[in-house]
Parts: C-alpha cells; sequence; structure tokens
C-alpha cells in the first residue's frame, strides 16, 4: 500500500515543512501541493520542503500547459529531481476551465495537449532534441534540455473524465483521479482500465492513487465548516460523472457560486453547501475514513491519497491518518490473511 497527502496551496508558506515533517514520520510516501491560480506557488514550496525533509516523495498536483509550457515542466522536474534526490513527480492535468478563463486562455483540445506534453515532457528528460509538429505543441530541433536531467521523471495525469482518465491509464506513470465521493472508485477504475489495457509494456506499473477529501477533527462542526468550504470554492468545476454519484447537477452550485465568486461572501456560500455535496469526501475521525474506504481497498485500491481540506488543524489531521495508515498497513492485512 502507497499512502499520500494532497495540500492546497491556500496555507502560509511556514506551513508547509512541518506538515511535510509531520507526514515523512507518519509513514506517508508520498505529499502533494496544488497550484491553482492566484495562491501560492507550489514550486518554492517543494523546493523549500525537499530541503527539509529525507525521504517522502514529493509532487505538484498539478501544472497544466497552459500556464505553464511543456519544456518549462521539464525544466522544472530535472531541476526538482536534482534538488530532492529523485524524490519529485510530476503532476500535470489540463486544468479548470473556468480558471483558465479568469487569464483569458482557453482550454483547446485538453485530450490531445495532455498527450502531447506527456510525451514532449519524457522525451526532454530522456535528453531527446524533441520534433513534434502537432495540434497542441509545435517544436523544432532546438527543443532538448541543455543539462542531463537525473532521470525521466514519474508523470501523474489529473483526470474526472472518461477519455482522460483512459489517456492516464495508457499514457501516465500515476493517475490522480479525484474520487468525489470515495465510492466514486468503482466508476473511475473501469474507466482506467480501457487505457490500461492498451498500455506500452515498457512503462512502469500505473499507480491508480485514489484521491479522496477528508476533513478530521475531534470537533464535527469544525470539521464539517472546512469542508464545506472547500466544496463551495471548487464545486462548480466538478464534473459530469462526479456530479452524477452524488446526485447532483451543476446547477445546485449556482447560488453558492456566485456567493463565493461574484458577492465575495464565503459565509454565505458555506452556508449553502448541503448534505448530499458532503458526502463529496468525509468528515469525522479515523474510524470513519476507514470505513468508507474498506471497499475500495477489498476491490484491489492500493494507493490511498488523503487531500484538502484534511480539516481545522492540518497538522493533528495528519496525525490522526497515520492511524488510518496502520490499519491498512498492519490491522487490513491481518483481518485478510495479507
Amino acid at each position: 500500500m502507497k499512502f499520500s497527502i494532497r495540500l492546497n496551496n491556500d496555507l502560509p508558506t511556514s506551513a508547509y515543512i512541518p506538515l511535510a515533517q509531520a507526514a515523512e514520520a507518519a509513514g506517508f510516501d508520498q505529499f502533494w501541493v496544488s497550484n491553482d491560480l492566484f495562491l501560492r506557488s507550489d514550486i518554492p514550496i517543494l523546493t523549500a520542503v525537499a530541503l527539509a525533509t529525507e525521504r517522502i516523495h514529493l509532487g505538484t498536483g498539478i501544472l497544466n500547459p497552459y500556464t505553464i509550457h511543456p519544456a518549462e515542466m521539464a525544466m522544472l522536474a530535472a531541476t526538482l529531481d536534482e534538488i530532492s534526490g529523485n524524490r519529485f513527480l510530476l503532476g500535470i492535468a489540463a486544468g479548470a476551465g473556468d480558471f483558465l478563463e479568469w487569464v483569458g486562455l482557453e482550454q483547446a483540445s485538453p485530450l490531445t495537449a495532455m498527450r502531447e506534453t506527456i510525451g514532449a515532457v519524457r522525451g526532454l528528460l530522456a535528453g531527446e532534441r524533441v520534433t513534434v509538429d502537432g495540434r497542441f505543441l509545435h517544436w523544432n530541433e532546438e527543443a532538448y534540455l541543455r543539462f542531463p536531467a537525473p532521470r525521466i521523471t514519474p508523470i501523474y495525469l489529473g483526470a474526472m473524465g472518461p477519455k482522460m482518465l483512459a489517456l492516464a491509464g495508457e499514457q501516465a506513470d500515476g493517475v490522480l483521479p479525484l474520487l468525489f465521493p470515495p465510492e466514486h472508485y468503482f466508476n473511475v477504475r473501469p474507466l482506467v482500465e480501457v487505457g490500461t489495457a492498451i498500455r506500452n509494456s515498457q512503462l512502469t506499473p500505473l499507480d491508480f492513487a485514489a484521491c479522496i477529501w477528508v476533513s478530521l477533527a475531534e470537533d464535527q462542526a469544525a470539521a464539517r465548516r472546512v469542508l464545506a468550504q472547500k466544496i463551495a470554492y471548487y464545486g462548480q468545476s466538478l464534473g459530469p460523472l462526479i456530479l452524477n454519484q452524488l446526485g447532483l447537477v451543476r446547477d445546485d452550485f449556482a447560488a453558492i457560486e456566485r456567493a463565493m465568486h461574484v458577492e465575495k461572501n464565503e459565509e454565505k456560500a458555506i452556508a449553502l453547501v448541503d448534505e448530499r455535496m458532503l458526502r463529496i469526501g468525509v468528515v469525522g475521525g479515523p474510524n470513519d475514513v476507514i470505513e468508507r474506504l474498506e471497499p475500495l481497498v477489498a476491490a484491489g485500491a492500493t494507493h490511498l491519497s488523503f487531500g484538502p481540506p484534511l480539516g481545522p488543524e492540518p497538522r493533528k489531521a495528519v496525525a490522526l491518518l497515520g492511524k488510518v495508515i496502520k490499519h491498512f498497513q498492519h490491522g487490513w492485512g491481518q483481518k485478510t490473511g495479507g
């Protein structure tokens, strides 16, 4: 089993090093930080974390090729691998169309963009001259890294739609599907397997990270509020597969989106989040998380990834998640005879 923690890039920069160190001590294998627009940049955050940790792998989750050019992705990957001692993971995705519109960018040909980006970044990290004349990238023979990359950094693809999930199964080293709610795993896995069925045997086995949201705290109301805040911020960008699983449609988030992004009234937006929406993640303590995840592990999930909000006190939430890790590392193996 693998375990990872994912954080948004909305915390004070001083928070990430102690959280990463706590995650490393708790037994986590990976530490991811998002790079959402107009929040803190995750690249310097991960650089600082790399210098303050020893074992845990560090990922940017995610970069998109519309705001960060694939050539720069390769540069970042090679540089952070140098700094971290080959512990860097490159998380990429097509991004959220709504957010790209903030800066006048169109999410054009997202599937093609991701396929060409994966191939180009891999080629650069392998030391190749990457000439490509595709629908998204147009590079000549001068497209190559001027220094040797330490390795071909693993590329994880963030995916929600059927075609993107299949592409992850076919091309990526790992997949970061947002399982909102956790039970969405059973819808997502067959879609990824469409791609793994035609996967190149020379690629490493796909690392399927079952990405869920958790909010852990002894105070249930405080934990609920933190999850509701994240739902209010991101709910309008959820894809149809996730909405169908929750019994929701995009219009259910219209009033929330208006309160959050137009009226700038966060408290009103949070108050509009209902119980159906809260099923997106898990609120409570370690036993609540274990109960929701045991069916996934029984069905073959081998990587559990816990994401924001985590809870009103993230460091305490990391410690509580350490109990979840121990359960699945030890208790689950004893229960199943594994």
